[in-house]
């Protein structure tokens, strides 16, 4: 899945909190702006993948069809019928799942010569063990791409939007944002924006399942660029995107220096993605 179609990437998007198989849809589609990412850093050749942390596994289906080998695990079986479903829908080679630890890879080392990591490190209990394992298994000179966002920004935070532009995360930090959330999503979902049948946060509420909190890993600029480097990665490439409200509202001049101002970017960094060697 190399073009990327913006209309069926919205398309599938609003739909995409209607089952875990809907969201591998979604993500499916999505996959080819990774692939596109990976191409302009000169990453067209795929080699062996790892999807490493697959979910319901639909970007995993979608570098199964333009690689040699595809492999993706999680520590849930989400994929089971979601992954292997859709696999089967789009009649390609399919990716290998397997359930697994992302922090005791079950692979031999220089087992791969990719990497994926979308939207995974921030529900990692120890991103420092997520990162050295993949570079266990990663060949000499492999790459990794590794996605993901500040937990103080608007998508980083991982709690649904309210209709009023309040954010209750940096007044009273992560643990009570997210018990408001809770109680606000079970007894007063119209204080968000998203409808409840399009969250998955909203419908748990809705259904008086027990939450739990799983952002483990409080990703900020400083800490993940570290972690990088504890690890033993070499940074190929680092792209930060500034939040839309910042571009409109603020001088040129300032957003050019979000990324070197403390706090306030991982505030208005809502985006980071990285290529990474070892």
């Amino acid at each position: 899945m190399r073009i990327v179609n913006q209309e069926a990437i919205e398309r599938h998007g609003a739909e995409r909190f209607r089952s875990e198989f809907h969201y591998a849809r979604f993500e499916y589609w999505r996959s080819a702006k990774v692939l596109r990412y990976l191409a302009n850093a000169g990453i067209t050749d795929l080699g062996r993948v790892l999807d490493d942390g697959c979910g319901g596994g639909g970007m995993s289906v979608s570098f199964a069809e333009e690689s040699e080998l595809a492999v993706a695990i999680d520590l849930e079986d989400r994929f089971m019928d979601a992954g292997t479903r859709l696999a089967a829908e789009q009649g390609g080679p399919g990716p290998r799942f397997s359930r697994a630890d992302g922090m005791a890879l079950p692979f031999r080392d220089g087992s791969f010569d990719l990497v994926i990591s979308h939207a995974v490190i921030e529900h990692v209990r120890n991103p420092s063990a997520y990162l050295r394992e993949v570079r266990r298994v990663l060949r000499p000179g492999g790459r990794m791409f590794l996605e993901t966002a500040p937990y103080l920004s608007p998508s980083g935070v991982h709690l649904p939007r309210l209709r009023f532009p309040i954010p209750p995360h940096l007044m009273l930090g992560r643990r009570l944002a997210f018990q408001l959330s809770w109680w606000l999503a079970r007894h007063a979902p119209g204080t968000f924006r998203e409808p409840v049948h399009s969250d998955l946060f909203l419908t748990q509420a809705q259904r008086g399942e027990t939450m739990i909190d799983d952002l483990h890993y409080l990703v900020t600029l400083k800490n993940l660029r570290q972690r990088i480097t504890e690890a033993g990665f070499t940074l190929i490439r680092e792209d930060l995107e500034i939040s839309k409200l910042a571009r409109r509202t603020l001088p040129k001049w300032l957003v050019k220096r979000i990324p070197r101002i403390p706090i306030g970017r991982d505030v208005l960094i809502t985006n980071m993605e990285y290529v990474l060697t070892c």
